[in-house]
């Protein structure tokens, strides 16, 4: 696995190198290949090299051991990648649970207003809904607020709500 990640780094910086996007040092190397042609000292022989077969300069290995030089620390980089986010999580746990319950009701947010936004655009059903809506308030303040027992039978439902809300006994209100 190691050597799979090592080398497809290798081939995308070798070809991110000889694209047409990254050419730094081009112009460079082809004013020094022209300035003297004609003069003897300008031609260098290449020890190590014979008739028909091509050798490499040393600029090239340099720039191709820097390659594999930065290969090898990506490679690296990704190998440890694991350990550092585990790392991380167990560091800063609680605040990475809530960014990410956050994140997770902000979204959750705003799907619920978008089906809702997208419900009310059927025709005739927004004003259903206001219909609806208009009926079960008057429901409730004439079932709730008309009378004096049902409006303690009121103000007890509430407090039981606090009281398993809170967990505690809510102290009556003095009326």
């Amino acid at each position: 696995m190691k050597i799979r990640v090592k080398n497809a780094v290798i081939v995308l910086l070798h070809l991110l190198r000889n694209s047409f996007l990254y050419r730094p040092m081009e112009s460079q190397v082809q004013q020094q290949e022209y300035v003297d042609a004609t003069s003897p000292k300008s031609v260098t022989t290449i020890q190590g090299s014979e008739l028909g077969n091509l050798s490499t300069i040393p600029i090239a290995q340099k720039s191709n051991n820097q390659v594999s030089e930065i290969g090898r620390r990506i490679s690296n980089f990704l190998e440890r990648l694991p350990e550092y986010v585990i790392r991380f999580v167990n560091e800063y746990k609680l605040p990475v649970i809530s960014f990410a319950l956050l994140v997770v009701g902000v979204t959750s947010l705003r799907i619920l207003l978008a089906i809702v936004d997208a419900i009310n655009d059927i025709p005739l059903v927004s004003p259903i809904f206001e219909l609806i809506g208009i009926g079960y308030v008057t429901w409730s303040v004439y079932r709730y607020f008309f009378k004096a027992s049902t409006r303690q039978e009121l103000a007890a439902e509430m407090r039981s709500i606090k009281e398993q809300i809170v967990g505690e006994n809510v102290s009556e209100p003095t009326s």
